[in-house]
C-alpha cells in the first residue's frame, strides 16, 4: 500500500465511475480519514491501482488492474440494481463483496409504470396515434377502469412493492410473482416463478421488474405470450434479455397482445433498423424509467451506511448481493 507524506496515513482509494458532489467526499473523510473518494475522470497524480479498496460502479477496463490474486479490492458498490453486467465469478474468486443500488429507483420507476398503466387503461396511447393522423374517433378508443384490472407484477422487491403500494391506494388488487412465492407487503397474493404462465392466462397486465439471471433470460418467450389474453398488456422495466424480442414482435404483429411497453431492450441501444421500432401497439422508451433528480443523495444513503459497516468489520448492511444467485 502507498503511504502518504501527510502524517504517514495509508491512503485507500474508493474509485468511482462517476463524479459526486464535494459534500460526499467530505463525509467519506469524516468516517475514515485514510480513505479518499476519487472519480476515474479526475484521478490525482498520486493514484495507484493497488490502493483501490472499493469501487463505486464498474468498468470492464478495470478488470486487469483489479481482478488478480494480489488485489486489494474488497468491495464493489454497483450503481444500478441489476448486476448481470458484472464479473460475479471473479468477485467470488477473489473474495470481493458486492452490493447494489436497489431501492434508489423505486420512486421513479413506479411512477413511470403508473403513467403507463393509466395511459393503457384510459386509451391515451391510441389517442396519441390518432392525433398523428389528425383523426377524431372517440368511439374506437378502448377504455377500462384501472382498479378493475388483474395486474401481475413479476419481481416483488423494492420497486415492485412501491408500485403495488401506489396501486393499492387507487383501489387495485395486485398479485406478485417472486422466486419462491414468499408473501410480500402490498400484494394480495404472491406466487412462485413457476406459476408465471398460469398467472399470465388470468392477467390483464403483466409487468416485469426482475433482474437478469440465467433463469430469467428469455423468460418471456413465445409460450408466455401465447398464454396471455389477446386483450392483455405487457410491460418491461427489468432487463432487455429477459424478453425474447422475436416472440414479442410476433405476438404484436399477430394481434395476440393488445399493448406492450419496453424501457429496456436487447441489444441496447436498440438499432435503428430493428423491426421493433415499427411494431404495432408498442411503446419504446430509451431506458429512462429509473431517471431521478435525487440520485446522488439516494445512492449515497446506501453507500455511506455500508461504508460505515465496512470500515468497522468488513461487512455490508444494505443491499448485499449473493454472488451465487446474482441478486
Amino acid at each position: 500500500m502507498y503511504t502518504s507524506a501527510k502524517g504517514g496515513i495509508v491512503l485507500k482509494y474508493i474509485l468511482s465511475k462517476r463524479s459526486f458532489r464535494s459534500i460526499y467526499h467530505e463525509k467519506v473523510q469524516q468516517l475514515a480519514p485514510d480513505y479518499q473518494l476519487v472519480s476515474i475522470n479526475e484521478l490525482p497524480d498520486s493514484f495507484r491501482w493497488e490502493q483501490v479498496v472499493i469501487t463505486i460502479g464498474w468498468d470492464k477496463k478495470w478488470a486487469d488492474k483489479l481482478l488478480h490474486s494480489a488485489t486489494n479490492l474488497k468491495w464493489v458498490q454497483s450503481i444500478s440494481a441489476g448486476v448481470d453486467y458484472l464479473p460475479l465469478e471473479s468477485f467470488a474468486k477473489y473474495g470481493i463483496l458486492l452490493s447494489n443500488g436497489s431501492g434508489i429507483h423505486a420512486q421513479s420507476i413506479s411512477d413511470h409504470l403508473l403513467g403507463l398503466l393509466l395511459m393503457k387503461t384510459r386509451g391515451l396511447f391510441p389517442a396519441m396515434q390518432q392525433q398523428m393522423t389528425h383523426t377524431w374517433e372517440s368511439e374506437t378508443l378502448p377504455y377500462d377502469n384501472l382498479s378493475e384490472q388483474v395486474i401481475t407484477i413479476v419481481g416483488t422487491g423494492q420497486i415492485g412493492q412501491e408500485l403495488a403500494r401506489k396501486l393499492s391506494l387507487l383501489g387495485c388488487s395486485v398479485q406478485g410473482i417472486n422466486t419462491t412465492g414468499r408473501k410480500t407487503p402490498y400484494f394480495s397474493q404472491t406466487y412462485p416463478l413457476t406459476n408465471l404462465h398460469a398467472c399470465a392466462q388470468e392477467s390483464d397486465i403483466v409487468i416485469n421488474i426482475l433482474p437478469l439471471t440465467e433463469d430469467t433470460r428469455h423468460l418471456y418467450d413465445q409460450t408466455f405470450f401465447q398464454a396471455m389474453k389477446k386483450t392483455g398488456s405487457f410491460m418491461n422495466v427489468g432487463r432487455g434479455p429477459s424478453v425474447d424480442s422475436h416472440a414479442l414482435l410476433a405476438a404484436l404483429q399477430a394481434n395476440e397482445l393488445a399493448f406492450a411497453s419496453i424501457d429496456v431492450t436487447d441489444p441496447e441501444p436498440l438499432p435503428k433498423d430493428d423491426p421493433l421500432w415499427d411494431a404495432p401497439n408498442l411503446l419504446i422508451t430509451p431506458h429512462i424509467s429509473g431517471q431521478t433528480a435525487h440520485f446522488q443523495s439516494l445512492f449515497m444513503e446506501i453507500f455511506l451506511k455500508n461504508f460505515s459497516s465496512f470500515i468497522q468489520n468488513h461487512s455490508l448492511t444494505k443491499n448485499e448481493v449473493s454472488l451465487e444467485n446474482g441478486y
